[in-house]
């Protein structure tokens, strides 16, 4: 379990540096736009087409490693109310949900990936697809992720010991 664990942990690692490689070069772009804007009155026009699809792998990328990191949004009042045993229960409950809820995503996306190969981005050239691909990377790393916290949870359920969450002081 450890190793795996290790292994989910790099792979989070992985995608925020990947998110924050985007995001160096969305600011990059941005920084290229006001200056061809304004200094050589020449706009480039693919910045904002290169902004739309970096965002969407910042936000996906992001969402997953909180998926993983346990920091994304969520209302735990009623479920830390509730005692101990229900509130493991719960807790199991909700990654099993979240596990689905990627799965349909990455197999939603995967449909949109493929409908969208034969349409390119204006000014970029390169295929619409490539935007419905960070949905698809998200949702099977939610699925990888949460889907593997549920198996881990429940492993250590059965054995009786606690499962240490991950973001949890």
């Amino acid at each position: 379990m450890l190793r795996i664990e290790r292994a989910l942990d790099i792979l989070s690692l992985l995608c925020m540096i990947a998110a924050s490689i985007c995001l160096v070069v969305l600011v990059a772009t941005f920084g290229w736009l006001v200056f061809g804007r304004y200094v050589l009155n020449a706009t480039p026009t693919w910045v904002e087409q290169l902004a739309l699809l970096l965002i969407c792998y910042i936000t996906y990328l992001g969402a997953a490693v909180g998926i993983h990191e346990n920091t994304h949004l969520g209302v735990t009042l009623f479920r830390d109310m509730m005692g101990q045993r229900i509130s493991v229960f719960l807790k199991l409950v909700i990654d099993i949900v979240l596990a689905g809820f990627g799965l349909l995503m990455m197999l939603a996306s995967i449909e949109l990936v493929m409908f969208g190969w034969d349409t390119l981005l204006p000014m970029l050239n390169i295929p619409e697809s490539f935007r419905s691909l960070s949905a698809a990377l998200c949702g099977g790393l939610v699925f990888v992720f949460a889907g593997l916290r549920a198996v881990f949870r429940f492993i250590c359920l059965i054995m009786g010991r606690p499962y240490i969450e991950k973001g949890i002081v």
